[in-house]
């Protein structure tokens, strides 16, 4: 199976080629960047010299060609929210398979994206696309979609720990309060005075507050689990590391349940995912024993005092968080093992 990477020279996009170069299933056979277009992958990412990547070049990235190129049978959108939905219009109606790793169709409600990112290229195009956790995602929608949205890397980090426990009844629909720790590369490449190194370093900050993007995508997702409307208190920082994401997500116990009934519900949950490992309550999650990997690691601890839970989860924002994540969705959509390629 013949795959292609548009927009391959961001973080997430280097993440994808090494992933899909390393593949065993998969052939990469088109790489797109207009920045760099006729150049070889290897030039632009060095730690990939010595490798087929020596010969594979960059190509321009014009829609209309890539949808007619018949060599490539899915195609991965690495792309800024807005231009990816371009790609989309040509390459869903060709037949080809899309993974967009951009916030484009993530949220199925028009007007809420439009709340958060502004107008929508291809409003068209959200009936063909589906957001999938493939941890949670009803397995059905391997056979119904022609468009898979990869979810973001906040949201991976809170709809994973917090569905089980909705739907089990462990833990109050109110007062959610997420607090979520990003590494730089979550915000791409881009040269701003906040990213530089002698800003970040030594130093972390919040941002986003009361309506960071990711909001739309995490109450959305927490409300169709539940079937009712699910508000959610998020509080995104920037934190002094190159990469991971730490969430801690409060929130008031429900009537009855116990630290034991929480496992429980993850354990059932999760029985047989290879990416989500749960930790034992105490011992928490740590940014640096999940990076280069696609596992999420959760935990939980319960706060007599508060009457609340404290759960926390780590990933690699690039990997779990974007181009990992889009891999174990391909691998699923393909009738690969699910594993294929990841760690």
């Amino acid at each position: 199976m013949n795959v292609g990477i548009v927009g391959a020279s961001g973080y997430s996009g280097e993440v994808l080629v090494k992933l899909l170069l390393g593949h065993p299933s998969v052939k990469l056979t088109a790489v797109t960047s207009r920045q760099h277009a006729g150049k070889p992958v290897s030039q632009v990412i060095p730690a990939l010299r010595g490798t087929a990547a020596d010969h594979l070049k960059f190509t321009d990235s014009d829609a209309a060609t890539l949808a007619a190129r018949t060599d490539v049978d899915l195609w991965f959108l690495a792309l800024p929210h807005g231009t990816a939905a371009e790609f989309a219009k040509a390459l869903v109606p060709a037949g080809r398979k899309v993974v967009d790793l951009s916030a484009d169709f993530r949220v199925a409600d028009l007007a809420t994206y439009e709340k958060y990112y502004g107008h929508h290229h291809a409003p068209e195009l959200l009936p063909s696309a589906r957001f999938i956790l493939p941890e949670l995602t009803d397995p059905r929608w391997k056979t119904e979609i022609k468009l898979a949205a990869a979810p973001g890397c906040y949201p991976t980090s809170t709809i994973v720990p917090l569905v089980p426990l909705l739907k089990a009844g462990v833990i109050a629909k109110e007062h959610i309060v997420v607090n979520s720790f990003s590494g730089v590369s979550g915000a791409g490449k881009k040269v701003e005075e906040q990213y530089l190194y002698v800003e970040r370093a030594e130093s972390a900050k919040a941002y986003g507050l009361t309506k960071h993007r990711h909001l739309a995508e995490i109450e959305e997702q927490l409300s169709v689990a539940m079937g009712a409307k699910l508000v959610v208190q998020f509080n995104p920082h920037l934190a002094p590391m190159r990469r991971g994401i730490i969430t801690t997500t409060t929130v008031p116990a429900a009537l009855g349940a116990t630290i034991d009934t929480l496992y429980a519900a993850w354990r059932s949950a999760y029985a047989g995912k290879p990416f989500v490992a749960i930790l034992p309550t105490g011992e928490t999650p740590d940014s640096a024993h999940v990076t280069g990997t696609n596992r999420l690691d959760l935990s939980a601890v319960y706060d007599a005092r508060t009457g609340n839970f404290v759960i926390t989860s780590a990933l690699d924002n690039l990997v779990k968080g974007a181009s990992g994540q889009a891999v174990q969705i391909m691998n699923l959509w393909l009738g690969l093992p699910e594993t294929a390629g990841l760690l």
